[in-house]
């Protein structure tokens, strides 16, 4: 394997340890892991493999509830979308993925809580009850995102710049 391979993984592998730590509600660094790999491997299948293994695996510790195929769901889009951000993946396109990931994750999720669920009528004022019940963790999913995608795309710009080039950082760009 070569060494920038190697090192996306490992990375991919730490921030993926750090969701079965104790941590406020909904900030995870999944959805930046699932960004990540959609914008550095290059190989699309591995890219969605990878976050939703290490979202299952994760899972396998933490728990499953009825809903979790609407989570695979947002975390493959989130894959999508940090492949439309490949060609650029620096830190704005980046931090404006997370956001639109958060979004959409936010929107495929409360929607799975709404379909066939009896806390909600099969209603479109159910499903305004559902998307706004989930306001509330919004917030922190949009803070959690926001920060993981910063510390995995800064960390692998540090690591490309710093320890695989062997170059020194220039400064911010």
């Amino acid at each position: 394997m070569n060494p920038r391979l190697t090192t996306i993984l490992m990375i991919i592998i730490a921030a993926a340890l750090i969701r079965v730590m104790p941590h406020p509600p909904n900030v995870t660094p999944i959805a930046a892991i699932a960004l990540f790999a959609g914008a550095y491997l290059p190989d699309r299948r591995l890219a969605l493999i990878v976050p939703l293994a290490a979202l299952f695996l994760s899972d396998l510790l933490i728990g499953f509830h009825d809903t979790m195929v609407y989570v695979y769901a947002g975390m493959a889009i989130t894959v999508f979308i940090g492949a439309a951000i490949s060609q650029r993946p620096t830190i704005l396109p980046a931090i404006a993925a997370s956001f639109s990931a958060s979004v959409l994750f936010f929107l495929v999720t409360n929607y799975g809580a709404w379909v066939g669920s009896p806390l909600y009528p099969q209603t479109p004022e159910g499903l305004m009850t559902a998307m706004t019940a989930g306001i509330p963790f919004f917030r922190n999913s949009v803070l959690g995102d926001l920060f993981f995608t910063a510390i995995l795309f800064g960390g692998f710009q540090f690591v490309q710049q710093i320890l695989l080039t062997g170059k020194q950082a220039s400064g911010v760009r």
